[in-house]
């Protein structure tokens, strides 16, 4: 048995498992949010910490990573066991198609598991939904937790997408206002055009499975 993982937040930067193949690519009709609270790696219940979910979007791109796990049953049982404690936050896991670029048509692999949220206020006790982008920098640049602090994961996606290839616009104008928080000079000039995810032709959006997740211990600080 093989399965695939789609990293979109601190997965794409640190995976923390021991994964066999490792794609750079996209997911489509799904783009980047900052909508969910994290109240155990780099925020606390008191002042949480914004980190990424996903958001439905037809037409959209959201360009990540996808990690391929080997070597049998018990080897795969123990990094989803990982990974639902790390991302102990997202109470569902998605089955997505994932594409590479140069062929926006065929999906280079299917089935790909993505962790992702419930947009839910009342069911969902981590959502904390859209919000001002200067109210989301001011939260982002004072909340820390366990792991560090909540403008470092801002800033390392920044770094990371940047390393991909594939910077996006929500997160450099996101983290650019977190510097203008904190009094720091953005590192993209004034005279740069953002670059955000591209509108690739595509096929019409099929619905995607979703899994429940299973039940989870306490939430533990697993990112970095």
């Amino acid at each position: 048995m093989v399965f695939w993982v789609f990293g979109y937040g601190s997965l794409a930067w640190n995976p923390g498992f021991e994964y066999d193949e490792k794609i750079v690519g996209y997911i489509k009709d799904y783009r980047r949010v900052f909508d969910l609270a994290c109240i155990d790696h780099r925020g606390t219940p008191e002042n949480p910490a914004r980190t990424c979910t996903l958001e439905e979007k037809e037409g959209a791109l959201c360009w990540g990573v996808a990690y391929c796990v080997r070597g049998g049953p018990e080897k795969e049982k123990l990094v989803m066991q990982y990974l639902e404690r790390r991302e102990c936050e997202y109470d569902q896991k998605t089955l997505v198609n994932f594409y590479k670029e140069g062929d926006s048509l065929h999906p280079a692999l299917t089935g790909v598991i993505v962790f992702t949220s419930t947009p839910d206020k009342v069911n969902n006790k981590y959502y904390l939904g859209p919000a001002p982008l200067e109210d989301m920098a001011r939260q982002i640049a004072t909340a820390h937790g366990p792991c560090g602090n909540n403008r470092d994961y801002l800033f390392l996606l920044e770094k990371a997408m940047h390393n991909l290839g594939h910077e996006e616009d929500y997160v450099i104008e996101l983290a650019n206002e977190v510097r203008k928080a904190l009094g720091v000079e953005n590192v993209v000039p004034n005279d740069k055009k953002l670059v955000g995810p591209a509108q690739l032709q595509h096929q019409p959006h099929v619905p995607t499975s979703t899994l429940p997740l299973n039940p989870l211990p306490e939430p533990i600080a697993l990112d970095s």
